[in-house]
């Protein structure tokens, strides 16, 4: 049994090209890092390349030791190096609960200063911009901007940085993202749940936080505005629902409502594009919203093989209407298969380098599949040809 390569991404562009069905994008990190910077490097790295930069630069001096412990911990329970994000969720949570005691000799103002490091340095990894206005985020924009639509496109971002937002101002397509205020613009958890705002705005919702939220108490209730700021504040960043503070969560849980509310929406379709299914939570979100509504699609353009993708792949086979298209194969209405052989090329009228061909001397012949588009500059180019939008 095989897939056809041709077919579901002809199925993809169709539901693209819809102007009256809900459409969403759920974007991961591997599309900040498919961008080259100026010395040929991924503009951010990825999760374990900030990994490395931030335990290098904070495992020094009087938090040397307690980042050690936290990592052999996080070692010991998993059996792999944990990514920075770990670490933060397992300091939070140790600070939390120790409620002014000493967890295992960790003490309370110690975790602090490691939580307050940890974000300093995931902004400093991830407080990057976009070098021109040719990048796949400004593509993604444009085609975002070139249909009229009956409802606004959502964006949702496991990702901290602010590409995405500077794309979008600088193709002026309008966008709410929860915040709401011209000084210090506060989070409105109640504006997220209303649909009222023009059809042609975006939404971006930043699922784990961003490099320019801040929360503080400031003597009086808890507050979330948006905004660098010289006042003294923490970063909202949140890699993880762990309830470590309820205050501090509630943008988390909004935001992960809304996901599930989206996906709900009969006949709506979300693009998951740069994402690896490392966040169980966020999966379980993806799984009941896509249960609760069985005419709602998720398609996961994956950047390898279908192998390489264990999780995305378990779950898609218990999921009919979540289908992984990888470079080799796909998960189609439960089935895993790989790309369907042809004797020759096909005729093809979709955009250009959605799908690249190639011919083996294995098998007599035959062309196969090789599916692009889970490259986020390939997809951008393929919105790019649909939207006609040219730089």
């Amino acid at each position: 049994m095989h897939h056809d390569a041709e077919r579901q991404t002809t199925q993809l562009l169709q539901c693209l090209m819809q102007d009256k069905k809900p459409i969403g994008f759920l974007l991961g990190a591997g599309c900040p890092f498919s961008i080259l910077d100026e010395s040929g490097n991924p503009l951010i790295p990825d999760i374990m390349g900030i990994t490395a930069i931030a335990r290098e630069k904070i495992g020094v001096g009087n938090l040397q030791a307690p980042l050690d412990e936290i990592c052999r911990r996080l070692c010991q329970k998993h059996g792999e190096d944990p990514s920075i994000e770990d670490v933060l969720t397992l300091v939070r949570g140790l600070r939390y609960y120790a409620q002014g005691g000493e967890p295992a000799g960790l003490d309370t103002a110690t975790l602090g200063q490691l939580e307050k490091r940890i974000c300093e340095e995931i902004r400093a990894c991830v407080s990057r911009d976009l070098a021109s206005n040719s990048t796949p985020y400004h593509a993604l924009a444009a085609w975002i901007g070139s249909i009229v639509r009956d409802s606004p496109v959502e964006i949702f971002t496991t990702n901290y940085d602010l590409l995405i937002e500077q794309a979008l101002e600088e193709v002026r397509v309008p966008f709410f993202d929860g915040f709401v205020g011209s000084r210090y613009p506060f989070f409105d958890p109640y504006g997220i749940d209303f649909d009222a705002i023009p059809a042609r705005w975006a939404r971006v919702w930043k699922i784990h936080g961003s490099v320019n939220w801040r929360c503080d108490s400031g003597g009086q209730a808890f507050r979330i505005w948006r905004g660098d700021s010289e006042i003294e504040s923490d970063m909202l960043i949140h890699p993880s629902h762990l309830k470590y503070e309820q205050s501090r969560k509630m943008p988390y849980l909004a935001l992960m409502d809304r996901l599930r509310k989206f996906l709900s929406t009969p006949s709506s379709a979300i693009v998951v594009v740069g994402y690896s299914f490392r966040d169980q939570h966020l999966n379980d979100v993806l799984l009941q919203g896509l249960q609760g509504s069985p005419s709602s699609a998720a398609f996961a353009l994956m950047h390898s093989t279908l192998a390489s993708y264990t999780v995305a792949k378990g779950l898609a086979e218990g999921r009919g209407n979540l289908s992984v298209l990888a470079k080799d194969g796909a998960v189609i209405g439960t089935r895993a298969c790989s790309w369907a052989p042809l004797q020759d090329p096909p005729d093809s009228t979709l955009p250009e380098g959605a799908i690249a061909w190639h011919q083996s001397d294995e098998d007599q012949g035959l062309w196969h599949a090789a599916f692009q588009l889970g490259d986020f500059q390939r997809f951008a180019e393929f919105l790019r040809q649909i939207s006609g939008h040219t730089v």
